[in-house]
């Protein structure tokens, strides 16, 4: 038996979980596993497993951007590191606002794992491949964002866990996103080749729009929200119907973030007419809106998190020999390819036209 597995064994017998059935979960793209617990009444919980020590450090307030990049690629991008902190502090804020995050059942933070409430596998992405209607979805999926945009954000939140920081997504975090496409792009495609003087010229061409990013942080932002990480919830109603998971890596961001993470989604296909219709009832919702500024932020970030995206894309498919993922890549790119056309995005489509071939962006 591994070290891990039995400070599981003793973390669910503290919990009165000794005799409950384990189940494991199919594995995503990062570190963190779960696993479905049947009790011994036949309800179901989650075990989150989150080793601290599989990530580098996550972002301490204090650190400086040459500090950040120092310490590694969680404090650059001020991800969470997967922290049962994080998640728990998260979760109390979401639930407070009367949003539905999974009950903490049962922490241990220093050993990373969590018991949690189950929301069972009603995946928008599952219901809606079975045949459910999306718009209702997508609709109440924008009414939880709005509750949330609604909301004062505070600049730290407090758990089961403890307290928690929500850190602003700033420029060095969104230009480091950004930055992934130019590091990790050739090594998929050996045929690209970004010099000195190109990477420079697209950390120049992105700076306006990472400033503008930062500038407009003002909600939480899920930061992983699609409809993968979205639950029906059945006898739920509104922006409650919604389950959230997987919300440990939350910001202070703009608040297009999560609504182009939502609707040009990486991993399904969704129309330019229920997009359309999700953005209306978004500014029927946030009446104060400033549509064209705020639609010139969705694009250009939009645009940015899919150059990001493919960047990610290519390292788990080069360095983690996970070929899954190039089926997603031509939606990003067709995604990105739209947005490019945007007023304000001129420097940047013109970067692409010059450092790569329009046969690769497809």
């Amino acid at each position: 038996m591994s070290d891990r597995e039995a400070l599981r064994l003793d973390f669910l017998r503290s919990a009165g979980l000794a005799d409950a059935v384990r189940a494991p979960l199919p594995g995503d793209a990062s570190t963190r596993r779960y696993e479905r617990l049947t009790t011994l009444s036949g309800a179901t919980l989650m075990l989150m497993d989150q080793a601290p020590a599989a990530e580098s450090q996550p972002c301490d307030p204090s650190w400086t951007p040459e500090q950040r990049r120092a310490h590694g690629w969680n404090a650059v991008a001020r991800l969470s590191a997967g922290r049962i902190e994080a998640f728990a502090a998260v979760a109390a804020h979401l639930k407070s606002l009367g949003l539905s995050a999974p009950d903490i059942i049962a922490v241990d933070a220093p050993n990373g794992l969590a018991v949690i409430e189950d929301f069972g596998d009603a995946l928008f992405a599952n219901v809606i491949s079975e045949g459910a209607e999306e718009a209702p979805l997508y609709r109440a999926a924008v009414e939880a964002l709005a509750v949330l945009h609604a909301a004062p954000t505070p600049e730290v939140l407090s758990g089961a866990a403890g307290d928690w920081p929500l850190l602003t997504y700033d420029q060095t975090a969104l230009q480091g996103g950004a930055d992934l496409f130019v590091e990790w792009l050739p090594k998929l495609i050996p045929s690209l080749s970004f010099d000195e003087a190109a990477v420079a010229e697209w950390r120049a061409v992105w700076a306006p729009i990472t400033a503008a990013g930062e500038a407009g942080a003002s909600v939480m932002a899920h930061r992983d929200y699609h409809a993968e990480n979205l639950i029906r919830l059945d006898g739920r109603t509104g922006a409650a119907s919604v389950g959230l998971i997987d919300f440990q890596d939350a910001v202070k961001a703009h608040p297009a973030w999560d609504l182009h993470s939502l609707l040009q989604d990486a991993r399904r296909d969704v129309s330019p007419e229920l997009e359309a219709l999700a953005l209306d009832h978004y500014f029927t919702l946030r009446p104060e809106t400033d549509r064209e500024a705020f639609l010139a932020a969705y694009a250009s970030l939009a645009a940015l998190n899919e150059a990001r995206i493919l960047g990610v894309f290519a390292r788990l498919i080069a360095r983690d020999a996970k070929p899954k993922y190039a089926a997603f890549m031509p939606r990003m790119w067709a995604h990105l390819n739209a947005n490019l056309k945007a007023p304000g995005l001129e420097a940047v489509a013109a970067w692409m036209d010059r450092h790569v071939p329009k046969d690769v962006r497809r």
